[in-house]
């Protein structure tokens, strides 16, 4: 029996759609969620990305505004900017779009966020949040993956998830989540990555395998047990002449033969990443509720 699909965009239709309702909600009593998205050059990849979440933006009704700077820019300059929206009571949210150019330190870009506007959920007080259990913004992708098995009906709680990938996006606050005495955690969380010898020996124990290596076609079918749920979070750019475009998106996964012993599986495109964009504008009108409420409102 094929794997069923889990669809990403029938999970962020219904986040945006609760989303929505608090916009109008925060609206009514004169606050208008506002993101701010900062992009320094003009990587495809996130010039796509920044469009999308511009357009979910807009369908919710969030203000957004995207500040661009060309390649070269210094980091000094980025870092002016931050500060400035740091200041502007205006602005709820701030996203820095990653990856930046070699030249510019991501880590201290993503420390110059202010804790209470880190839409994404990176900024170390957070991550130390996370950690704690405390509340705080969670990153998008740990955080839709597990909306995602909400939605799906998939019980965590006891069963055995690897994640393949020890990323800070993704990977190690994924297995945090998981972990966690909370619900949608309680799990047994292995994590592998690339200094693990033999992962198959690791994922066809399973119950849940995340893949998150950004290696494309890294979890092929002999490396899952019948019945695993599979979630690919990779999104792989590979050359395709009978495409249109040149190129076609992939995942880590080799869905196709992987889909045929899943039960549940992921596409890509159309799976984890419409959940994360999803999962940002959540953030960001949590941070305009928390807001409003510093100010008394």
């Amino acid at each position: 029996m094929p794997a069923q699909i889990l669809s990403g965009k029938e999970v962020a239709d219904r986040i945006l759609a609760d989303v929505a309702k608090e916009v109008d909600s925060l609206a009514r009593s004169g606050c208008r969620p506002f993101l701010a998205v900062v992009r320094v050059g003009d990587d495809p990849a996130s010039v796509a990305y920044v469009r999308g979440k511009r357009k979910d933006a807009a369908r919710v009704g969030i203000l957004s505004e995207e500040h661009t700077f060309p390649e070269e820019t210094g980091q000094e300059d980025v870092c002016a900017l931050i500060d400035r929206l740091n200041r502007e009571e205006g602005v709820h949210g701030i996203l820095v779009q990653l990856p930046l150019p070699p030249h510019i330190d991501e880590e201290a870009i993503i420390e110059r966020i202010a804790p209470e506007k880190d839409v994404d959920g990176f900024h170390p007080v957070n991550v130390g949040r996370m950690v704690l259990g405390q509340e705080t913004f969670l990153p998008c992708t740990p955080h839709g993956i597990l909306m995602m098995l909400r939605h799906a009906g998939v019980e965590v709680r006891g069963r055995h998830v690897v994640v393949v990938g020890r990323s800070n996006i993704v990977g190690k606050p994924l297995a945090n989540l998981l972990l966690q005495k909370r619900e949608g955690g309680n799990a047994t969380v292995t994590v592998c990555h690339t200094a693990t010898p033999d992962i198959g020996s690791f994922t066809r124990q399973a119950d849940i395998v995340v893949v998150a290596a950004g290696r494309p076609g890294v979890l092929t079918a002999d490396m899952v047990r019948v019945g695993a749920v599979v979630i690919d979070v990779g999104i792989n750019r590979v050359e395709d002449p009978s495409s249109p475009r040149g190129y076609r998106l992939i995942g880590d996964v080799a869905f196709e033969e992987v889909a045929r012993k899943a039960s549940l599986i992921t596409p890509v495109p159309g799976g984890v990443g419409l959940v994360t964009r999803a999962m940002l504008l959540w953030n960001t009108v949590r941070a305009a509720r928390l807001a409003q409420e510093r100010r008394g409102g």
